[in-house]
Parts: C-alpha cells; sequence; structure tokens
C-alpha cells in the first residue's frame, strides 16, 4: 500500500457538508486541502452502478484536471427492505431542478418502506467508499459502513443528507441530533477514513 507523502490533497467534492466533514477528519495532519469547488471543476458524470467506480470517476478527473493527488467519496443508505436501494442512487432521489432536496428523498424512502409494510425495525446502513488517486495513475480504495435503521419522522438539525431519518446501532438518536464530533467518530465515512489513515498516511 503506498504512503502519501505530498502535502496537498484535493477532495474530488462540491458537497460543502463532505468537506467539512473531511476538514475536521484530517485536522490532525500537515496536509493542505482544496475541493473541486476551489478549482473551478466541473462534476462529472457518476456513470457506474457501484460506489467504488463512482468514487473512481470523481478522483480520476479531479486528479487529471488539476494535476494533484485527489480523493472522492461516494457514499449513499442502503435500506434493506428496498433491496438495498437508494445505494448508489442516494443523492440522485433528492435531485429537483432546483438543486437536490434532501427532504423530499426521506419522505420518498418513508413513502417506499410504507408501500411494502415494511416491518420495524428498518434496517439499513450508511456506505462509504474513498477511492485516492495519485498523479502516476496509482489508487487506493477504502470501504466503510455504519450499521442501523430509517426512523420516522424526521428528527434532528445538524448533520446533512439522510441523517434526520438514520439512527446507528446502539444509540436512540439519529445522525442529525448527535454531536457532529461524534458523529464523525463513528460514521461511515469515518470507517472509511480510519482505514485510508492507518494505509497511507500512518
Amino acid at each position: 500500500m503506498r504512503k502519501f507523502l505530498g502535502d496537498q490533497l484535493l477532495i474530488a467534492t462540491h458537497n460543502r457538508g463532505k468537506m467539512e466533514e473531511m476538514q475536521a477528519l484530517f485536522a490532525p495532519y500537515s496536509i493542505s486541502l482544496s475541493s473541486n469547488a476551489d478549482h473551478q471543476l466541473p462534476e462529472p458524470e457518476e456513470t457506474e452502478t457501484t460506489f467504488i467506480g463512482n468514487a473512481r470517476i470523481k478522483a480520476l478527473a479531479a486528479c487529471k484536471a488539476t494535476g494533484l493527488p485527489a480523493l472522492a467519496d461516494d457514499s449513499g443508505i442502503q435500506v434493506d427492505a428496498l433491496g438495498g436501494a437508494p445505494g448508489v442512487y442516494t443523492a440522485d432521489w433528492a435531485e429537483t431542478p432546483n438543486g437536490r432536496d434532501f427532504v423530499m428523498a426521506m419522505k420518498r424512502t418513508h413513502s417506499e418502506l410504507e408501500a411494502v409494510n415494511a416491518p420495524l425495525p428498518r434496517t439499513a446502513r450508511f456506505c462509504s467508499t474513498l477511492v485516492l488517486v495519485w498523479p502516476d495513475g496509482h489508487e487506493e480504495i477504502f470501504e466503510g459502513k455504519v450499521e442501523g435503521q430509517v426512523v420516522w419522522p424526521m428528527r434532528g438539525t445538524v448533520g446533512h443528507g439522510y441523517d434526520p431519518v438514520f439512527q446507528p446501532n446502539g444509540y436512540d438518536i439519529t445522525f442529525a441530533e448527535m454531536d457532529p464530533a461524534e458523529k464523525n467518530r463513528i460514521s461511515h465515512r469515518a470507517d472509511a477514513f480510519n482505514k485510508l489513515i492507518a494505509g497511507c498516511f500512518a
């Protein structure tokens, strides 16, 4: 596994919430982070059907455009009673002509669970795949997840995405009710990130 020896890393995202999570996770390390927005990069079309495939598309596009090593995350929520949906289409369920509406997406998830009369608890997991790409084409892949259940109604005001309806195992609150530092400690992204650090930065 290749060690990361540089001091600049491009986080291949336009998602402000995801960037804030990454900045918090990388805080102990002497690495300058920038995002796609900082470089005015377009958002590449995610045409793959796996988290790894879409993360690779984003990392490669950012790396090729800037010549910087790039780290991309593709993540989503898999709901067991919906056959693993929305999965890689998690963000797509929130798309509107005016941007992403995750309240709409959460309502759709709840409606589809009700339509199939899914029993409680409605088990689910957040998944995160990190792909780190160097300018010479080398890549490392790390996968993380956190198990839990989908709850209704939505609860909490912190976090982003589907956090208000996801209650991780061992807790009686949702990600959106949780202190961000605690969420960052146990999240799917933290799981993948810890593997990334152990593999490439430790």
